[in-house]
C-alpha cells in the first residue's frame, strides 16, 4: 500500500487518475492535459501503473489507460478508516 500513497502524493498523477474516473483514455490523451513533458508523463504513467492504481493495454501505437477500481477503493477504505473515530478505544494510560 506504500507505493499507493507514494503514488498519490504528486498532483499530476491525482489529476491523472480523477480523468480517468470519467473512463479510459489514451496516454496522449491524458498527457494533453498537462505541461509537461512526454518522458515526465511517462513516468508518472509508471508509478501509478506499479502502484496498481492504472492499468494499460496497448493496441497498435496506442496505449489506453484506465483507472483500477479495486485498488483505488482499497486505498480509499484506508484513509477513511485513519480517519474515523476511534469510538470506545482509549489509549492505555500506564
Amino acid at each position: 500500500m506504500m507505493d499507493v500513497f507514494d503514488a498519490l502524493a504528486h498532483p499530476v498523477r491525482r489529476e491523472v487518475l480523477r480523468l480517468l474516473r470519467a473512463g479510459p483514455m489514451s496516454a496522449g490523451e491524458l498527457a494533453d492535459q498537462f505541461d509537461v513533458s512526454k518522458p515526465t508523463m511517462s513516468r508518472h504513467f509508471a508509478t501509478l501503473k506499479e502502484a496498481g492504481l492504472i492499468q494499460s493495454e496497448k493496441t497498435g501505437q496506442t496505449i489506453r489507460y484506465r483507472l483500477n477500481m479495486s485498488v483505488a477503493q482499497e486505498a480509499a477504505a484506508l484513509v477513511l478508516g485513519l480517519l474515523a473515530p476511534r469510538g470506545n478505544w482509549q489509549e492505555d494510560e500506564t
